[in-house]
């Protein structure tokens, strides 16, 4: 057996490439966070005082994806349609809760039934579930067979993420009992670190944070515990208005309202760091059980979040953007024959999820599932599994925000406020993957060079930027997209 807590490579190569016997079916273990940028991680920004020591070992002894994605969202919330494509693995413009007012879905009658909770149950699996409550797709959650959801955001163990843990934990006690040899599911998934970002004590004071009440004054930052420091492409604000006036999480988000100083951003962020680490001692409880189970090694983990978040970067708060920091989202996968240490760009949206878990388990994925399997990615025998990436946020004022990458090369558009804001952004992300702009310059956390900034108004770059132009363009026909921006042709 491999011992989880050993840091021996030869030991994690040992258990990393076993291969599950034809009579066992692989166990699956996904984790999801609710809203946390992959910055925020060591294994993506090495420069971050997040402590996470069991996803830091499960990047060691799995793969980590660099291109992975959400696809967008049409509404505020963005974690809804966000988990709408997890569970159906349909793309956005296709899911069965995009409003009426936007477009006729385009939806079979029984997707229902061909979501992974129904999907795998048929397949003869156990499933289980436990998650926050709302902003879900409550039909297809309903089709796990043991469900535990509840939102829990607050400070103790019994108001926050251990919660989540107890409950995945006394249903594998329950396994161990009963002694049951099928396979399993469980969706193993976190209300932090999302806003009320309410950290437990000893945590907080870790982080230099306090859970701050009062929006008739600032937090006062520790002088003995220094909380982290702003992200390096923070603003004090955004250039132009970003299209969603109103956005509780643009202003009445506790703690932060509509306040961007240093010490406001900064005790948020190590608040969101105090959550991330007591999500990460959770998810050590339960690997430690799998293995005490025996299960370790026949089990594939996946953690990841459903989208970025912003706090203080590029001026922003929310998850209602498409720059990278909240666009991108963490990927780790840990199982059967996968190389330990290994990194891949991928190119994958969340909505590949189903498709990929279907394969890894050896079940037919259901018909209605658009996604792409990443398994030749995992097994190292591509990088990407596509080469144009998509991205939407319309939650606002509409047609809104749409983003198209290809390569090392990103563009944003806004048409938001009835064509008050129209802006466009090109970024060579290998040059500028912090997507700084002219605005960064002259701020103590960020120099950009001149080529690290918009170069959407660069006539070097022009011909660029038609290409890109014309990408998005078809990926937004090829998508179903109901909108088109101000200087793109109605059909």
């Amino acid at each position: 057996m491999c011992n989880w807590r050993q840091g021996l490579m030869v030991a994690v190569a040992a258990c990393s490439t076993v291969v599950a016997a034809a009579d066992k079916r692989p166990n699956i273990l996904f984790i999801l966070a609710d809203d946390q940028s992959p910055f925020d991680l060591k294994m993506y920004n090495p420069s971050s005082v997040l402590d996470t020591p069991v996803l830091d070992r499960l990047a060691a002894e799995g793969m980590v994806f660099d291109g992975a994605h959400h696809m967008g969202s049409f509404s505020g919330a963005v974690c809804n349609p966000s988990r709408h494509m997890i569970m159906s693995g349909r793309t956005v413009w296709h899911l069965p809760n995009v409003s009426k007012k936007v477009m006729r879905p385009i939806c079979p009658a029984d997707i229902v039934e061909q979501t992974m909770g129904a999907v795998f149950t048929r397949a003869g699996y156990d499933t289980m579930r436990t998650c926050k409550k709302g902003n879900s797709y409550a039909e297809a959650n309903a089709q796990f067979t043991v469900v535990h959801d509840s939102t829990k955001r607050g400070g103790t163990d019994e108001t926050g993420s251990a919660w989540h843990a107890k409950q995945v934990l006394a249903y594998l006690n329950e396994r161990e009992a009963s002694k049951d040899q099928d396979p399993f599911l469980i969706y193993y998934g976190f209300s932090h670190p999302h806003d009320t970002r309410d950290g437990k004590p000893e945590l907080l004071k870790k982080y230099g944070a306090t859970n701050h009440t009062d929006p008739n004054a600032l937090p006062v930052l520790s002088p003995e515990r220094p909380a982290p420091a702003l992200p390096s492409n923070y603003l004090p604000a955004h250039p132009f208005a970003h299209g969603h006036p109103g956005l509780r999480d643009e202003e009445r988000v506790s703690g932060v309202w509509k306040n961007r100083d240093e010490a406001t951003i900064r005790n948020e962020v190590g608040r969101e760091f105090a959550c991330s680490e007591n999500i990460d001692i959770q998810i050590g409880q339960v690997l430690d059980k799998l293995e005490a189970m025996g299960e370790l090694d026949n089990t594939y983990i996946i953690y990841t979040a459903d989208h970025g978040i912003s706090i203080g970067r590029h001026g922003l708060m929310g998850k209602q953007n498409l720059y990278e920091h909240t666009w991108r989202v963490p990927y780790i996968v840990k199982g059967p024959g996968i190389k330990p240490g290994s990194r891949a760009k991928g190119n994958i949206y969340l909505l590949d999820t189903l498709r990929t878990l279907c394969d890894l388990a050896g079940i037919e994925a259901p018909e209605a599932t658009e996604g792409i399997s990443f398994k030749p990615v995992l097994e190292g025998k591509q990088e990407t599994v596509r080469d144009v990436l998509y991205g939407v946020y319309c939650g606002g004022t509409k047609p809104g925000m749409r983003c198209v990458k290809k390569g090392d090369w990103k563009l944003i558009k806004y048409d938001v406020l009835d064509g008050k804001v129209r802006e466009t952004q090109l970024f060579n992300l290998a040059e500028n993957p912090e997507e700084f702009l002219k605005e960064h310059r002259g701020l103590a956390n960020a120099n950009p060079k001149p080529n690290q900034v918009n170069l959407a108004g660069d006539p070097k770059y022009a011909g660029k930027l038609k290409e890109m132009e014309a990408l998005l363009l078809s990926e937004q026909r090829r998508l179903d997209d109901p909108y088109r921006l101000w200087d793109q042709p109605e059909n």
